[in-house]
């Protein structure tokens, strides 16, 4: 007979109504047995604190501009760039904009719990991760406001789009800008009338790139004095904050983030119950970006992600239906440019006259002296992130962030008791961002998709190009959420998403005018080749799916390689004679995935842009360039590439990237492997700064790349992934103990805990761990019950 689980000492909280049950599976799994619902929220912001109180620090003083408090100088230009983008709006309209009626009480009774373990910590310092001391600093206590003003985290789009847009305008037109991101529904920019990019300073940007970036250390960061501070606001492609003229050779982009899910209906599935599947991608990070829990209270059982700082669960399941998420591209945010006042530069034309901009001053607290003084800045539109005096222009952007209701997946709290697809869809209308393709399956067999987010109505203009701030060009409020796309049931008997354009045909694009930047359609065409060929859908077959390493990039390239000529360079001709037969799959132990690969991230690519752009200076605009455009310029022509160019180039390429696999893995290509350059690290926020008990995870083998399933975007200098599925779902809808998750690199982010990495071994090798639900199941696979009870009750004993 199994021995119960041991049980922790009664840990006091205030507030609690009774005692309350945290049970962690042996997988770090957190399920909260609480006897109301506001004492399980409170529950969870405790276990969340217990768990990932660094990682949940830094979130709030990145997010309200308090890094500098904390770290130094260094980051005083990143806290005033975040503080533009907070919530300043009626807080009781925000409150109110969540479809759930007790929005703020659930958030407040989350804090609650959260602040209680903080507050813990005084007086156990045991209980504090080793980053604090290592940075000698301590835990913060949050208000409930702080959840939900914070916004610069969010996956909103597109003004950094718009600028790189207007760059190639002013540069050579947009004839040639589909070789930096092509669009969809095919579509011709409109131009505003005045726009002028040729004036635009290079440092736009700056401040965006700035209040949306993670944090980063850096000792050089951390020793900076006063007079430095704002030297430190430089932004590279992954995020990383560097000192003015020290940034990365790789230039700031927007990030690939994506998803995959998909649900297939019980007619299709092996059991005759619906499955789904959920794969969100973001940026790898330490601890995982994700929180797996259950929360258990009288009419409240659900289990599934989030993110840590929130109440509630995205994506999972309450019993009766499954619900997951991923990114739908739609529109959200606009950069508007003013003329200013030739006297004064807080004045801009609007209308027939001048408006004022509002300034606003905050001190901003600095560890090691006095506070520092800083002007915000805000227009009509939004925060001011750019002002060029000389040149009398600024900049602002509007964003959804400023609206009630916007901050990030918190409008979940309205679907978590959704138990019929119309219940769903009713609380989808309070979805405000990001803009999402929500899926839907429930135990009746009921499969459903939906666009949910908020998209602003442009009656004159489509969102691709900052416009003239002067009163032209306004959003006329938001278009009603029914309008938006959506399916229920479907013939074929699956919905699915990857971000890919998937406006249904005959959708009026060019009226409602959602967004044309959708992300390349790789994804989700396997996805759909796949669910089309199994016509009995099992669970194994949905782990399968998401960790597909297939890649129709490099299939097409390896069977353009084929087709060469016979080359006279004898590395060109080995290249060849290795990507015979090359069938597109990117396993992590293949040579050829590995030379396919390094072809077109580290050779091929960039040279093909050099090609294809009219100048050296506009191909640096495209960067790193559209593979959908790219690749047909390859396989069709282009006007500036003929046949005998592009074998040359390709040829020269091929050539390139075998001497390149030649010095990195050795002569002899059997040993070359694509997982020994692509791979997993899961670096820990101090690794560089060589903070102690600061371990990072990896590196890990990985196969795939950025257009498979299984995504996995990396860096070409050195194969670490970037961007991908940290966490992976499948949902057999109906027997729930048969579910499956992974969240790596673990559940925890205590280095002293073995659920810190023990999720990324399975997460390698694309295989799960159990999710469980039902009592008996959850009960037998316990390793540890952490006990709650409230503070005036005597404990029991």
């Amino acid at each position: 007979m199994r021995q119960p689980p041991p049980r922790s000492d009664p840990i006091p909280i205030d507030g609690l109504s009774a005692p309350v049950e945290i049970r962690l599976d042996r997988w770090g799994v957190a399920h909260i047995r609480a006897a109301s619902q506001d004492d399980a929220f409170m529950a969870q912001g405790f276990n969340a604190g217990r768990d990932r109180l660094w990682q949940l620090d830094l979130w709030r003083k990145r997010g309200l501009g308090l890094l500098a408090a904390d770290f130094g100088p260094g980051y005083l230009a990143q806290d005033r760039a975040a503080r533009l983008f907070l919530y300043r709006g009626d807080m009781e309209a925000e409150w109110a904009a969540y479809g759930h009626p007790r929005t703020r009480a659930i958030v407040e009774a989350f804090v609650h719990g959260l602040n209680a373990f903080v507050s813990l910590t005084r007086d156990r310092a045991d209980l504090l991760p080793p980053e604090f001391a290592a940075m000698g600093t301590r835990a913060a206590f949050w208000t409930a406001e702080d959840v939900v003003r914070i916004r610069s985290h969010a996956l909103v789009r597109n003004v950094a789009s718009e600028v790189a847009r207007a760059r190639v305008l002013a540069r050579c037109g947009l004839a040639a800008d589909a070789l930096r991101k092509a669009l969809s529904p095919i579509h011709d920019p409109i131009i505003p009338e005045g726009l002028a990019p040729e004036r635009f300073p290079d440092d736009l940007l700056t401040t965006f790139r700035l209040a949306t970036a993670p944090v980063s250390f850096d000792p050089a960061r951390l020793a900076a004095t006063r007079e430095e501070a704002s030297d430190w606001c430089e932004v590279d492609a992954f995020g990383t904050v560097s000192r003015v003229g020290a940034k990365s050779a790789t230039e700031a982009v927007d990030a690939i983030d994506g998803s995959n899910n998909w649900a297939v209906s019980g007619a299709r599935t092996a059991t005759g119950r619906p499955i789904l599947a959920s794969d969100p991608h973001r940026a790898y990070q330490l601890p995982s970006l994700r929180y797996v829990v259950h929360l258990t209270a009288p009419g409240l059982d659900v289990i599934g992600a989030g993110e840590p700082a929130l109440p509630g669960i995205s994506i999972g399941h309450n019993g009766t239906a499954a619900f997951s998420l991923t990114i739908a591209p739609i529109d959200q945010e606009d950069l508007f440019v003013y003329e200013t006042h030739p006297d004064d530069p807080g004045l801009y034309r609007y209308g027939t006259g001048w408006a004022t901009m509002e300034r606003t001053v905050e001190r901003i607290p600095v560890c090691g002296g006095p506070d520092e003084a800083v002007t915000l800045s805000f227009t009509r539109h939004g925060p001011v992130i750019c002002e060029d005096v000389t040149g009398r222009q600024a900049f602002a952007v509007r964003t959804v962030w400023s609206e009630p209701g916007t901050a990030a997946y918190l409008g979940s709290l309205a679907y978590l008791g959704a138990t019929t697809v119309t219940e769903f869809g009713d609380a989808l209308r309070h979805w405000s961002a990001p803009s999402t393709n929500q899926l839907y399956a429930d135990a009746g067999g009921t499969i459903a998709w939906f666009m949910a987010g908020k998209a602003p109505v442009r009656s004159n203009w489509d969102g691709l190009l900052p416009v003239p701030g002067d009163g032209r060009y306004e959003w006329a409020g938001f278009h009603d959420p029914i309008v938006l796309p959506h399916s229920v049931n479907p013939e074929c008997g699956f919905v699915f998403s990857a971000n890919e354009m998937n406006l249904p045909q005959g959708y009026p694009a060019e009226t409602r005018r959602l967004g044309f930047e959708w992300h390349e359609p790789w994804r989700a065409r396997r996805i759909r080749s796949v669910l089309e060929a199994d016509a009995v859908h099992a669970l194994d077959g949905a782990r399968r799916l998401q960790g597909d390493v297939f890649s129709e990039p490099a299939l097409r390239l390896g069977r353009l390689v084929a087709a060469l000529p016979p080359p006279d360079d004898a590395a060109a001709e080995a290249a060849i004679g290795l990507l015979l037969g090359f069938d597109g799959h990117l396993h992590a132990e293949s040579a050829a995935a590995c030379l396919i690969e390094m072809l077109w991230s580290r050779h091929l690519r960039r040279r093909l842009l050099a090609a294809l752009a009219p100048d050296p200076v506009t191909a640096s605009l495209f960067q790193p360039g559209d593979t959908e455009t790219l690749l047909d310029a390859l396989e069709h022509g282009h006007p500036h590439l003929d046949e005998a160019t592009r074998t040359a180039l390709v040829t020269r390429a091929l050539a390139s990237a075998w001497l390149d696999c030649e010095a990195r893995f050795g002569a002899d290509p059997a040993f070359w492997q694509w997982g020994g350059f692509h791979h997993g690290l899961f670096a820990h926020p101090l690794a560089g700064i060589g903070g102690p008990d600061c371990a990072s995870v990896g590196p890990l083998p990985v196969g795939g790349s950025a257009a498979s399933v299984m995504h996995a975007d990396y860096r070409p200098d050195d194969g670490r992934l970037t961007t991908g599925a940290s966490f992976r779902m499948v949902i057999d809808v109906g027997d729930w103990d048969a579910s499956v998750c992974v969240n790596a690199p673990g559940q925890s982010g205590r280095a002293d805990s073995r659920h810190y990495d023990d999720h990324a071994a399975p997460w390698a090798a694309s295989e799960t761990v159990p999710l469980l639900y039902s009592r008996e199941a959850v009960d037998a696979a316990t390793e540890t019950v952490i006990m709650l009870h409230p503070r005036q009750e005597t404990p029991p004993t």
